[in-house]
């Protein structure tokens, strides 16, 4: 049973967890670089590389793109954690943690946590390099805190299914081939052309998975086109995404470390 005292300890021990990852990634030069340089690389070939040719509507193909971009880096952020979960099975820090007066719990979710914070930052870097290349918003204060807490909904829920597929995986390499689904579905998505564009058996997929939804509810808020019933639909594919990966992480984590 949960008491006051029990639920305080987990939070303490998630923040230490939470501070250790993040001095992870910051001495990391490798991670720092894939993380900071890896999405504007991608922004920078959307927008000169592919934008000349693509004809989306009457704005510009930067305003069209920029969320699409943000959630394709945002996926691929994400799905480090699973990489990071299975590396630290691997080395055998876990064991030791086993060995110590902390939350069990505390293991997962510093790792969900430093992800979500690593990814909000990201994108922040990602919509600052936008803006200088010619990406002009038209929302709000309050939109843009919308914009925030759709883009966090949605790290959160692929990164609690990252940390399942990490604990599932033998070793990194293969957590790593498991979360290429995250760097995939962006592009089969409203991200960088209408579905409208795409043949009928692939607009059905592509109107019917968790991205476009998501996209389609950032972009509205951003940019002021019609939203409908995406917000809907967002917040219920990241809220069953979010359960699944809570649950099949604290399974798989138990299983794990149960010998």
């Amino acid at each position: 049973m949960n008491t006051p005292a029990s639920v305080l300890r987990a939070a303490k021990d998630s923040t230490t967890m939470l501070d250790r990852n993040i001095r992870h990634t910051l001495r990391s030069p490798d991670t720092m670089i894939m993380t900071i340089a890896l999405p504007v690389m991608i922004l920078l070939m959307f927008v000169y590389v592919f934008g000349g040719a693509m004809e989306v509507g009457p704005g510009a193909y930067i305003d069209y793109v920029v969320p699409g971009i943000i959630l394709l880096c945002a996926g691929f952020g994400a799905s480090t954690t699973a990489v990071a979960l299975s590396t630290d099975l691997a080395e055998g820090i876990i064991d030791r943690f086993r060995a110590m007066a902390i939350a069990r719990s505390a293991v997962l979710t510093g790792h969900v946590a430093e992800s979500v914070l690593r990814n909000l930052i990201t994108s922040g870097i990602v919509i600052g390099v936008a803006v200088l290349l010619g990406f002009r918003p038209t929302t709000d204060p309050l939109r843009w805190l919308g914009v925030l807490g759709v883009l966090a909904m949605f790290v959160f829920a692929l990164s609690w299914l990252s940390a399942a597929l990490g604990l599932l995986a033998r070793n990194p390499e293969a957590a790593n081939g498991f979360t290429f689904v995250f760097m995939f579905l962006p592009y089969v998505s409203s991200a960088f052309v209408p579905t409208e564009s795409m043949p009928s058996w692939l607009h059905a997929f592509a109107e019917n998975q968790p991205v476009t939804p998501v996209i389609e509810t950032m972009r509205g808020l951003l940019m002021g086109t019609p939203i409908g019933d995406s917000a809907l639909l967002a917040v219920l594919w990241c809220a069953g995404i979010a359960l699944t990966g809570y649950l099949a992480a604290g399974a798989l984590f138990r299983r794990r470390t149960s010998t």
